[in-house]
């Protein structure tokens, strides 16, 4: 007979043996998935026997692991602000980091909200979705926000999402470059564009660059480059309102570099800087 408490130890080692370093909670979202239990299950009934055909499967997945697959696109979800969201190598994986953005934007969408108005919000490069549909939940008083890819497959994906939590009237999803499929001007714009360098792929983990979506990691040598010019065309469009608020996460050496465009092109605004649970630069807030 092959428990829980088996299956769960064997895969551990096995992950370790690779220098996952989340060998153990790796294997226990694995398993959690295969047996479609939660993990608090492996603690109340480690000696619960394991068919032979979900041990098989466990062992499969193991071993994509060992390669270097990320648990995210190997279960199929990902949690992000407290909400389940499908992704799969179509779309990058939401990042905590990326949390800082969503509340941010939700201070500002409460600020905007007058008994008279609602603001009208968008986000660009939305990916999964995960950035728009929080907010839709969040703000049940907002009747709609724009979400915008250039990429069909993450618009695909984001569908899901948005059936998944009961917002696809709601959230409108544009496909094009940037700003370009935006109808109307906005008071709330938010942007997780691709801010890594080319020159910084060394450095990324070896999952991340193997598996997640390079349109939607690189821009540029150093990074920079859809952030400049998504910052020059949000100025010359004429989309963004008397008052609006910019909320974009960079990479953790581009404050200065986009502080000064940032200042170039409105010079009144007020830009201030977030770090993240690390510590690093990560999200930049623009009020015009």
């Amino acid at each position: 007979m092959t428990t829980i408490k088996d299956v769960l130890a064997q895969g551990t080692q096995q992950l370790a043996e690779a220098d996952l370093q989340s060998a153990r909670l790796d294997a226990q979202v694995l398993l959690a998935h295969v047996l479609g239990v939660e993990r608090s299950t492996f603690y109340a009934y480690p000696e619960r026997e394991v068919p032979s055909n979900q041990v098989a499967q466990f062992f499969q997945l193991i071993e994509r692991r060992r390669q270097g697959e990320p648990v995210a696109y190997l279960v199929g979800h990902k949690e992000f602000y407290g909400l389940d969201f499908v992704v799969d190598p179509r779309v990058l994986i939401p990042r905590p980091e990326t949390e800082l953005l969503v509340e941010a934007a939700l201070t500002q969408i409460q600020r905007k909200i007058t008994a008279t108005s609602l603001p009208v919000v968008a986000d660009i490069g939305t990916g999964s979705g995960a950035i728009p549909i929080t907010l839709a939940v969040e703000v049940p008083r907002l009747p709609y926000l724009y979400a915008c890819d250039i990429s069909p497959d993450a618009l695909a994906v984001a569908r899901l999402n948005c059936q998944r939590h009961h917002v696809e009237n709601r959230v409108r999803l544009l496909q094009g470059d940037l700003l370009a499929p935006l109808p109307e001007p906005v008071d709330i714009l938010t942007a997780n564009l691709p801010y890594v360098g080319t020159e910084e792929m060394h450095a990324l983990a070896p999952d991340v660059h193997a598996y997640e979506p390079h349109l939607a990691l690189f821009s540029g040598p150093h990074g920079l480059a859809l952030l400049e010019r998504f910052c020059r065309e949000a100025k010359q469009s004429g989309l963004l309102k008397p008052g609006a608020v910019l909320l974009l996460e960079i990479g953790y050496q581009q404050r200065e570099p986009l502080t000064r465009l940032l200042l170039e092109l409105w010079p009144q605004s007020t830009v201030t800087c977030m770090k993240d649970y690390a510590g690093w630069d990560r999200l930049i807030q623009v009020v015009l």
